[in-house]
Parts: C-alpha cells; structure tokens; sequence
C-alpha cells in the first residue's frame, strides 16, 4: 500500500514538474497520428455496438427478401434492385472521361509548383520581378482552379449525367480543387528558403489519394496491407449501394413515382407521404455516413498504409451542432478550418468567419445536388446554412446544460430533416418527368410548386375518437 501511495506521489511530481518545465511553451496533439476510426474500436471492443452493425445487417438481408419477393410477385422475375443501380450509374463511361479530365488537370498542377518555386528563388533578391512572378502563378493557380470547376459544371450544366455517376464527379471535382489550394499554400512560400525541400512527384501522387486534405510532408504510415480488410470494405460499399437501392425501390417510388401524372393532388396524400419517407431518410443517412466516411475512407488507408484513420468522431453522442459539425466529418472540417475558418478571423472576427464556413460548405452542397439532379432547388441549402447556423448558438448553452435532451433533440431533427429532404427532391424530380411541358420550365424554378396542384381533402371534417 505505502509502494502504491510513493508510485502516485512520484506521478503526480512528475506531472506537476512537466507542468513547470513547459509553463511557456505550447504544446500542440499532432494533427496526424495512427488511431483507428471510431467504429472500428466500438465494433470490436462493444458487444453493444456489434449487435447494431449486425441489426443493420439484418434490415439490408430483410430488404433483400422483402425485393425478391415483391419482384417475383409483380413481374415474374428477379431483379433485385439490379435496375437501379444501373440507372443511378448511368453512362459511367462519360463520368469516367469527367474524372480523368479533373485528375489531369490535378496532376498538371505539379509542374506549376515547381516552376513557381525554381522561379521565386531565382528573383529572390528583385522584388519587383518577384512580386510580378508571384502575381502570375495566382492567376495561373485561379485559372487552374476554374477550368477544374467550369468544364464538369458545364457539361452537367448542358447535359444531365446519371445521378450517382454526377455525384462522383462533382464531389472528386472539389476533392481535387481542396487539395490543390491545401498544396499550393504549404508550398509554395518555401522559395524563402532554398533548402525547403518540395514534394516529389510520387508523394504528390500519394497525396491526391490520401484520405486526407491538408497537406503534410510525412503522414504516420502502417508497415503492411492487410488485403482481406480492403476487400470487406469495399464489399460494404456494394451493400450500402445496394442497400439504399431497397429503400428507393420499397420507400420512395410508392409515394412519389406517380407525382405529377394527375393535375391535382390531395395536401393529406403529401404529408403522408413525408411522414412515410422519415425512417428510410434517417436510415440512408447513416447508410451514406458508413459508406463513406468509414468503409470508403478506410479502405483507400489500408491501401495507402495511411495510419490515422479518424475520419469522423462520436459525433452521435453531442448535444450541440456546433460539436457535431466538427466531429461528423473532420476531413473536411480540417480543411474548413485552416484554409477558410483561420485565415478570415482577423478580418471577419470569429463569428463572421463561422458564417462564411457554412455558407461556402453549403454552396457546395448545393452544386453538387444540382448538378446531380439536374435542378436547382435549395432545400439542403436552407436547412444547412439556415437552420443549422442558427442551431449552433441555440445548442451551445442548452446542450451542456441539458445533454440528454439536446440529443434527443438534435436526433429528431435528423430524422424530420432526412425526412423532408427524402420528400421535396423526389417531388420536384419526378414532378419535372411526370407534368408536361411547359414555357416556363426552368432550371432555377422548382416544377413541384405549380405541377400538379395541392387541393385540401372536399368535405373534410374532425371527429373525436372518444
């Protein structure tokens, strides 16, 4: 007992002088470090959570039957959600150029990089041909940077694109403008210094496919591949695509495939509607969340033997937004922080800065639904950079001092905004396929809202069920 007590004493000494000794000096946790992601943790440490991977698991296998069925019954044949999925990736040919199209354009950058640098040095001591050289490589950077947005935004833009395949293109469209501005400001002011080493060409390469959009020198790498985890994540992926194909099929098609075939529509037959589409809404929610911030993410780091795996934090457990926006998708979130978040604080203040963060992240949003869908209809937008802005001041006091509740809270607003979202696009979608034509069809102006009308029940009266 003494043994323990002088073992705590000298513990606690140790700390107190480790506190001393580092009084002035600020010690920052590395940004990268090998950790494994959450639910990789929880799902083999926690019974608990094992057996909700596995509930899961037996909803997809449920849906699988439930489609077999139905498929055999209706029409004579199995399909099993086959059809979809082609549909969703439609013409992936063409959404294969796009892509190589936006890695050409990433990988041209490189060369830039250096000729900047090499150049800056060489005028190191001529401010003037300096600054000049500096002005050109901006407009060179912003030149790069436009043509990768413009060219896949304007092909969408002239012709729609499958929605899954428009999705994968535009989301890698801005992967790659992120890492290149992330590359381009760590770089490029180390002509100051002529022993700065640059990237090479292969970590360059590494780096564009990194789970990851800062940019470092040196990532914590792990010594080997283990293949076998690859492959279960990627067979992960399938399901989930599969899996969100069954809720398409069993879900969403029932209540809205028909919108807009009749001139006129019940406002009741609507708000089920809605109603009925919360549940697969929050499910492929979460469906999207594992599909790609833990089984895409991890499979691309045991590939690239990349060793921190903390894409996301336990943002399921918070009571307050403005802690769920950081935890949900730290890649992202990182990237926000130090190229947008940091860089407007001494001339926005903090709160100017936050603002603009949810503005840019959900313009982004935005492009890469309309595009997508092939119309512009700003119901993400609204929720995103509306509501959820004005939930951060809201929370941040109330969900300390009421954690329970605020997670309750903020879990129903998941579930009803999953629900609207899962009701107004396929509305609007099968809205501008169903109704006629018209000359004021737009891209800007939602379909929904004049094809077909929404008329209240005739006669329609309360009776007390007591």
């Amino acid at each position: 007992m003494a043994e323990e007590n002088n073992i705590r004493h000298r513990s606690r000494e140790s700390k107190s002088n480790g506190i001393i000794e580092h009084r002035n000096e600020k010690i920052q946790d590395p940004e990268f470090k090998p950790r494994e992601s959450p639910l990789t943790f929880l799902i083999k440490t926690s019974l608990h959570i094992r057996a909700m991977y596995h509930i899961f698991v037996v909803i997809l296998v449920v849906l699988l039957f439930d489609t077999v069925i139905y498929d055999l019954v209706e029409r004579g044949k199995i399909n099993i959600a086959t059809s979809t999925v082609k549909y969703g990736f439609g013409d992936i040919g063409r959404g294969a150029k796009l892509w190589l199209f936006e890695f050409a354009i990433a990988l041209s950058f490189y060369p830039g990089l250096l000729v900047y640098v090499t150049g800056a040095r060489l005028f190191k001591d001529h401010t003037g041909l300096r600054k000049l050289w500096k002005t050109v490589a901006i407009a060179g950077l912003a030149g790069l940077q436009g043509t990768l947005v413009a060219v896949p935004v304007w092909d969408l833009g002239r012709k729609h694109l499958a929605l899954a395949s428009a999705v994968t293109v535009t989301c890698e469209m801005f992967r790659f403008a992120m890492k290149i501005h992330a590359i381009a400001v760590a770089c490029a002011p180390r002509w100051r210094d002529d022993g700065a080493p640059l990237p090479t060409f292969r970590h360059y390469l590494y780096y564009l496919f990194a789970p990851t959009l800062i940019y470092r020198d040196q990532y914590p790498r792990t010594k080997q591949i283990r293949w076998g985890l690859v492959i279960f994540n990627f067979l992960e992926v399938a399901a989930i695509i599969f899996y969100n194909s069954f809720l398409w099929e069993r879900f969403i098609l029932p209540y809205w495939s028909e919108y807009g075939k009749e001139s006129k529509v019940e406002a009741g037959t609507v708000v089920r509607g809605m109603f009925g589409c919360v549940l697969p809404g929050v499910i492929s929610f979460l469906c999207g969340f594992y599909c790609v911030l833990h089984a895409w993410m991890n499979a691309f780091a045991e590939m690239l033997k990349f060793a921190d795996r903390l894409f996301y934090e336990e943002w399921w457990t918070t009571s307050q937004f403005s802690k769920f926006y950081r935890a949900w998708n730290r890649v992202v979130h990182s990237w926000l922080r130090d190229h947008v978040h940091k860089p407007l604080i001494p001339y926005t203040g903090r709160a100017g800065a936050v603002s603009v963060v949810f503005f840019v992240s959900a313009c982004a949003h935005e492009v890469i639904l309309a595009l997508s869908f092939g119309f512009f209809y700003p119901v993400l937008m609204i929720q995103f950079g509306v509501f959820g802005l004005l939930m951060v001041p809201i929370t941040a006091t109330s969900g300390r001092r009421y954690p329970s509740a605020m997670n309750l809270f903020m879990w129903l607003a998941f579930f009803f905004g999953n629900g609207i979202l899962w009701s107004l696009y396929p509305m609007e979608y099968f809205a501008r396929k169903n109704c006629p034509p018209s000359e004021n069809d737009s891209f800007f102006i939602p379909k929904s809202w004049t094809c077909p009308e929404i008329v209240l029940k005739p006669n329609w009266t309360f009776q007390n069920p007591f």
